[in-house]
């Protein structure tokens, strides 16, 4: 007789039940079911061939390793470590289960840690005389990083060996790893254009400027109205230690000469400078000359920015006289306008000349201020000219 005994296993360190198959011990006498278990657990005990559990082989994850406590056996513990520049994401270690698996999920080595830059210094450059930017140069910056070598290095703002306009210019640099971590830096590049006091225009006249006008190499020039002349340094420039040099100049009346001989020369004084407005008149008395003479008079102001002097011619031969305001004018001189001009003596006239001595119009009546002026404005006067009047178009009220 055969007896069939099983053994559950006693361990999770076993693999599978474990089956015994043998003949039934026998003995003296008749054996009971008592006798039977005795004897089936003292003396017939099977010898087992038992199996160690063992976890698989973990992966190796990328850039880290592991270490564990009793390589993976169960409740053997694996930890978990990166590369310089990874962190663990994930579980920090796996123990090994009776199971035969590994607890937790696999960790991953990811790339958390920034790459790192530094800027060149912030920077000041002097613009060079005569300009207004200045060519400012530096050396690229590096990056380091952790973990890797090919790093994408990106400018935000104008390249260097530029030339870099007045003012403040903010440069920054950004950097990438391969995992897309960002590292920045920035420095300033500051262009001084150095500068003079702002220089003022002489009273009956103007200046001329190159470059921005009053920055360090500018020159300016002054010019004088028509019937004033320059006293003084005709030009002036802006110095490194923001001062001009020289001294400011003056525009002071023309001084007229009336005691020439000919025509000729007395308009050439004039050639260029100022315009003239010849009044004619049978005599002092005539009442056309009287009215256009105390317009004149209240307008002189205006006619004087619009650089235009007055001549009289009044009377006949041979008392008859000219005149710029109070200085006289000499015989020839008269006879000389008169047939240049076609100017009669026997009726009010008036002929304007322009710059250049040209006979641009001719009045039989007397002109009110403000229509001379309209005229002269928009038929004689150059764009510079209508500027300038517009900025001393005050002076005269």
């Amino acid at each position: 007789m055969k007896a069939r005994v099983q053994y559950a296993r006693p361990s999770p360190y076993y693999t599978e039940r474990d089956e015994y198959e043998g003949p039934i011990p026998t003995g003296s006498g008749t054996t009971t079911d008592d006798t039977y278990n005795d004897f089936a657990e003292e003396e017939y005990t099977p010898q087992l061939d038992y199996k160690e559990v063992r976890c698989r082989v973990l992966h190796l994850i990328p850039y880290g390793r592991y270490t564990c406590t009793h390589g993976f056996m169960v409740d053997s513990r694996c930890d978990f470590t990166c590369r310089p520049g990874y962190r663990i994401e994930g579980e920090h270690s796996q123990t090994c289960q009776p199971n035969g698996f590994w607890s937790g999920a696999h960790p991953v080595c990811s790339d958390t840690d920034p790459p790192k830059i530094k800027c060149p210094p912030s920077r000041l450059k002097v613009a060079e005389p005569g300009k207004l930017t200045a060519m400012v140069t530096w050396d690229r910056p590096t990056a380091t990083d952790t973990a890797d070598k090919s790093l994408e290095i990106i400018l935000v703002g104008q390249e260097p060996g530029t030339d870099f306009k007045e003012g403040a210019s903010i440069i920054r640099y950004k950097v990438y790893d391969q995992a897309r971590n960002r590292a920045a830096c920035k420095f300033i590049v500051r262009v001084e254009v150095r500068r003079c006091p702002e220089l003022s225009a002489p009273m009956h006249g103007f200046l001329t400027c190159s470059s921005d006008g009053n920055n360090y190499g500018a020159t300016c020039e002054y010019h004088c109205d028509g019937g004033y002349e320059l006293k003084g340094t005709a030009s002036r420039v802006c110095q490194f230690s923001r001062n001009w040099g020289g001294v400011a100049a003056e525009c002071v009346p023309m001084e007229i000469k009336t005691d020439v001989k000919t025509t000729a020369a007395l308009l050439d004084q004039f050639y260029g400078k100022r315009r003239l407005l010849i009044m004619s008149a049978p005599n002092i008395s005539d009442p056309d000359y009287q009215l256009q003479n105390i317009m004149i008079q209240k307008s002189d102001c205006g006619l004087d920015l619009r650089h235009v002097t007055v001549i009289e011619l009044l009377g006949s031969q041979p008392r008859e006289t000219g005149r710029i305001k109070e200085s006289l004018l000499a015989p020839e001189v008269i006879e000389g306008l008169r047939q240049v001009f076609r100017i009669s003596r026997f009726y009010f006239s008036m002929v304007l000349l322009d710059k250049l001595g040209m006979d641009r119009e001719r009045f039989i009546t007397p002109m009110a201020s403000d229509e001379l002026f309209s005229y002269i404005d928009n038929f004689l006067l150059d764009e510079e000219e209508r500027e300038r009047l517009e900025l001393h178009r005050d002076f005269c009220d």
